[in-house]
């Protein structure tokens, strides 16, 4: 079995946010809706490796909209450094980046932040 994508919820017009914050803060490339999940609203965003499909994030319009607290995608970067990198774009952004469980998962370092609407996102790196 494959994870194909995760999806998080923005508010009604929130696309804007959530490009900001997931293709300029964290890096991922926006890719186009097919046409006929296009009307619904939301977007679409990947990683790659190569021509490789790394990571799929769907965002999704909700109304009326709550913001995941705790439930969140867990995105696996390079090595560390990407991560202090991503981190430190992400506060030059003007998002909160919580280190404060860095060393608490076995095998990784990591750090907890919130996009645009507050919905939880956690990133990590092979340590």
């Amino acid at each position: 079995m494959l994870l194909h994508h995760v999806q998080v919820a923005s508010p009604p017009g929130g696309e804007p946010g959530a490009r900001r914050f997931y293709a300029e803060g964290l890096g991922l490339t926006e890719v186009a809706k097919p046409a006929e999940l296009a009307g619904r609203g939301g977007c679409w965003f990947r990683s790659y490796d190569g021509a490789r499909i790394t990571a799929e994030l769907h965002v999704g319009i909700e109304d009326p909209f709550r913001p995941a607290r705790k439930a969140h995608p867990a995105l696996v970067v390079g090595p560390v450094v990407e991560l202090e990198r991503i981190g430190q774009r992400l506060t030059e952004l003007g998002y909160e980046v919580d280190w404060t469980e860095r060393h608490t998962f076995e095998g990784y370092e990591r750090f907890h932040t919130r996009d645009t609407h507050g919905n939880r996102v956690e990133l990590l790196a092979r340590d």
